[in-house]
């Protein structure tokens, strides 16, 4: 069974008539991550970001498709902004946006340290 990215990445190497290697060199990426992208059942975690840029220029899409594609693919919804259940709470995006800068370990303990909050139940404020 096909997941998002594959499917996105599918449409456009068809519709282009490009191969993996086409993709890879279109956007400097090896041409092993491009094959693994398109064909991996399931990603355990979100491509880094350089990596979205750099597919999403090889395939010539925005990068918001691809993002949105890896991510569903990894199980993450993305809120776009406005959108419903978006937060704009600057302390959440603050939060986010400095995940990608811990390292793989680190990122795993916070994972784990916010599993283990949320089944702690509902605090009150």
């Amino acid at each position: 069974m096909d997941n998002a990215l594959q499917r996105m990445m599918r449409r456009q190497l068809d519709a282009q008539g490009w191969s993996y290697g086409d993709v890879a060199r279109r956007g400097g990426l090896p041409r092993s991550t491009v094959h693994h992208l398109a064909t991996a059942e399931r990603l355990v975690r979100m491509p880094q970001p350089a990596t979205l840029e750099r597919l999403a220029a090889g395939l010539e899409l925005p990068l918001e498709t691809v993002r949105r594609a890896a991510a569903e693919t990894c199980g993450i919804y993305l809120y776009a902004e406005g959108e419903p259940g978006a937060s704009t709470d600057p302390e959440v995006a603050t939060l986010i946006a400095s995940l990608q800068q811990l390292s793989a370990a680190d990122r795993q303990h916070v994972a784990a340290l916010v599993d283990s909050l949320l089944r702690r139940g509902p605090r009150p404020e």
